[in-house]
Formats: structure tokens, sequence, C-alpha cells
């Protein structure tokens, strides 16, 4: 059942809530005055209510979708963990009153996580969407000029290497093992913990590594195929248990929901552990590096590894995104993409998604060399964009040399530079360098969130310094 979102303080609460009053925050004031918008809060009970079908009227209340809606930008605004979240609203009469908990209690940090998880991918983007709304409607923004840019989102995973991600799936699969033989009759099923011999398998290997000689190569080897085997037996008793589990030959004498969470997670690991069984004989003993369908983690399977010629790091494991931005540090869209497509083709969707939010292309379309090529520049300019500067790689013709000493283009430039420090914005001040939401979806609604939390400080931003302006203008005579 949804919480309510007109709720009334305890006596007792008054005199607290009037001492949090007095206490201002010049960060969260100008945010809970666009916080108060029915549409946004709209967007957030719709996610509550879309969990089970009689979600709105029945079960146990949840948080209300005002208050979960302030929770989760405060989580971003701060940058804060889960359970920093938690515990900062326990402590805090100032964030109790931007989150309208006053004096009710606070929920546990898992609530708060099942409870962000209802936000999906398609609602954290109708909720951007409708913040740009805002952004237009005060006239922060007018779509005049675009730049875009990519950049790398982190997945929340280790260094991949063939032996840790052996290693990562006769962990996982072993410990789903010994669950489900709790809830078996005792002795019917015995699983082995190979947790010891897997991690000297994996010390030998990185010590072997270090040496390049025949010699240690042979040495990783062995220890490689020795590992391979441990994954491999492991595996083969977990298709046979789900195999009896599915034919009734394994009595459950137990907890049968959690056996069958236990056999789901049996489902979705095994064909894990397999592909990394597959890819890691096909480098080691084949010297295949270029194996199909590399899998880089088995927690979150949908990272990838991706290089954007860094010399501090050459290659980095998450998701491309692409960032458009428009006046006053707004981000217009973003877009999580698959793979490590070229910049080249990211220009016009950037353009287009323009279109579609504003209802005409941008006077000014800007980017880095990346995003250049002669056909690109064509179809800009044939869409209407008045102004695209982009420059050219390589070795650059008379005219295009000329275009790019202009003054307005140079001017451009200079503008677009601004991008770079905008994802620096959104990577370390406000935690998009790493995913920590699990899974694909989790990290677009974790990206999306923080683009969320950088349009609303820049929305307040440029209205405290217009209330500023106000405030030094003389007054005039009558």
């Amino acid at each position: 059942m949804l919480g309510v979102v007109q709720r009334q303080s305890s006596l007792f609460y008054v005199a607290f809530g009037r001492q949090a009053s007095l206490i201002k925050d010049d960060l969260l004031e100008p945010l809970d005055a666009l916080l108060d918008d029915s549409a946004l809060v709209a967007e957030v009970a719709q996610a509550l209510a879309g969990r089970a079908p009689a979600s709105r009227s029945t079960g146990r209340p949840s948080i209300a979708p005002d208050r979960l809606l302030r929770t989760l930008v405060l989580k971003h605004v701060k940058n804060w963990s889960l359970r920093e979240t938690e515990r900062e609203l326990r402590s805090n009469l100032v964030y109790r009153r931007f989150t309208r908990f006053d004096e009710d209690s606070i929920p546990n940090f898992s609530t708060f996580s099942r409870s962000f998880a209802s936000l999906g991918e398609a609602r954290t983007k109708a909720i951007h969407d409708r913040v740009v709304v805002k952004a237009r409607e005060a006239s922060v923004v007018q779509g005049r000029r675009l730049r875009t840019d990519t950049t790398v989102v982190e997945s929340n995973v280790h260094h991949p290497t063939d032996s840790t991600l052996l290693q990562d799936g006769i962990r996982v699969v072993t410990r789903a093992l010994g669950r489900l033989s709790a809830e078996c009759t005792p002795g019917a099923l015995k699983v082995v913990d190979h947790a010891r011999s897997a991690k000297h398998r994996v010390i030998e290997i990185a010590r072997a590594a270090k040496s390049f000689t025949e010699g240690g190569k042979e040495r990783m080897k062995g220890s490689y195929a020795k590992l391979l085997g441990i994954a491999q037996k492991v595996t083969r008793q977990a298709e046979a248990v789900a195999q009896d589990l599915r034919e009734g030959t394994l009595k459950i004498v137990g907890k049968g929901l959690r056996a069958i969470a236990q056999q789901a997670s049996l489902d979705h690991f095994v064909p894990l552990v397999k592909k990394v069984i597959a890819q890691t004989k096909a480098r080691v003993f084949d010297g295949d590096t270029h194996f199909a369908g590399k899998i880089v983690s088995i927690f979150e399977e949908h990272t990838q590894p991706i290089r954007k010629g860094k010399a501090h790091k050459p290659t980095e494991f998450g998701r491309l995104v692409r960032i458009d931005e428009v006046e006053n540090g707004v981000v217009s869209d973003y877009d999580v993409k698959d793979g490590n497509p070229a910049d080249a083709g990211e220009l016009m969707p950037a353009l287009s998604q323009h279109k579609a939010k504003f209802g005409r292309m941008p006077h000014l379309a800007t980017a880095d060399r990346g995003f250049h090529s002669a056909a690109n520049v064509r179809a800009a300019l044939e869409a209407g964009v008045k102004r695209v500067a982009v420059p050219a790689k390589g070795r650059l013709s008379q005219a295009q040399a000329a275009l790019q000493k202009e003054r307005w283009f140079k001017r451009a430039q200079g503008w677009r530079a601004g991008i770079e420090s905008r994802i620096a914005t959104l990577k370390h001040r406000l935690g998009m360098v790493r995913a920590v939401y699990r899974g694909d979806h989790g990290l677009k609604r974790h990206v999306g969130w923080t683009v969320i939390a950088n349009n609303l400080i820049a929305i307040a931003r440029v209205q405290k310094r217009r209330e500023t302006q106000d405030e030094k203008e003389p007054t005039r005579a009558p």
C-alpha cells in the first residue's frame, strides 16, 4: 500500500521542527522548492504502485512517494551510500525536514534499497525529462547550444582475470550447493568446499605470471589446468543437482522457498561459470585473446571492457555513456551504450534527442574531434543546426583550416571544453565514476539519478544567482 503524502506532525515534534527550520542549508533549501512538484511525486507513486497488481491499496504501507523522491535526491546530491543515508537521516534534523520524515521512524537501508530499485530505467528517464521541463519553464535553459561527449562509468567489479573469475565462480556455486544441502535430507547432498584449493591455485598463477620464461609459462598453465579441473567438477555437480531437483529425485525437507532460491542461483551462475571456463581455455591454452562473448564479471555480466586511450587506465570495465549538455550546466540527455561504438556515430543521435526535447535543433552544436566526419557535419547542417563546431582529424584542408581559425569556432570550442569539467563533477562530486546499483538496469538508474541530481543543483544555482542580482539592483524611483 502506498504511503500517504499528506501528513500531520505531532505536537511533540512542533518544537523540533521549528528549530530545524531555523537551520538553513544553502544547497538543500532551493532543492526543497524544486522537489515540491506534483508531477515528480506522481512518477514515483506510479513506480511504487507497479511493483504488484494491488500495491496501491493492499499490503503494508510503503515509503511515501514524496519521501522516497527526496531521500533519493539527497543520497545522490551528497554522494552517500545506503547505510550513510540511513545514518544521516536518523541523526540530522535538517535532513529529516528536507525528506519530510520529521518525527517518523527512518526505514532501514535495505528498505531504501528495495524501494529505490522500484524506480526502474524507464521511470528514471521520465523523472529526468520532467526535471528538464522544469528547467525550461524556469528559463534556465533554452536549448540554443549543445555540447556532447562520451565517458566510461565503471561497474562495481574487481579487476578481472581468468583466475579470479574462476575463483568467483567456484565460490558462488559451492555456496549455493551448501545452502541447498541444508534444506535436503541429511547426507543426501554432500558438498566439498574447494575455496582453499582454488585460492592456492590463484596465488600460484599470480606468481608464475611474473616470470616470462618458458618454465614460468608452463607452471602457470599447470596451475590453470588444476583450477579449471576444480571449476569443471563443481559445475558438473551443480548441473546434476539442478537436474535432480527438476525430476524430484532430490527431496527437500526444509524451507521450499529457500531451495527454490538456491536453484535459481545455480541456473543463473552455472552458465556464466561455463563461459568463463571456455574463455580461459581459449586464452591460456589456445592463445585466442579475442574470444567471442567474453565476460569480465559473473556478478555484473553486462560489464564490458572499454578502451578510451587513457595512459593511466588503458582499459576500463563498465559501460560507455554519452552526455549531452545545454546551457547553465543542465544535462539534457544521457544514453548508456552497448559495447564501445565510435564517437562519430553519436552526434546525430544527440541532435535528434535534443530536437525531441526542445522542439528544434540547437543554434550551435559542438563536440571534440572524435565526433567529426564530413557526413556528420553535412547532416547536422541539413537538419537545421546553424553552426557546427567539431574540429576535423588529421591533416586539414585549406577550407577546414580557415573554418577552425574563425572566431566563432574558437569560442565554441572554448565552450565545448566545459563539458569535461561537467563530466568530472558528475563522476567525482556526484558519484557517477562507479555505479553501485546492481545489474544493467541498476547502472542505468545510477547514471540517471546522478544526472537528475546535477540538473537540480544547476537549476537551483541559476535561480539563486538571479535572486541575488535582483537584490543588488537599485530600487527605481516612482
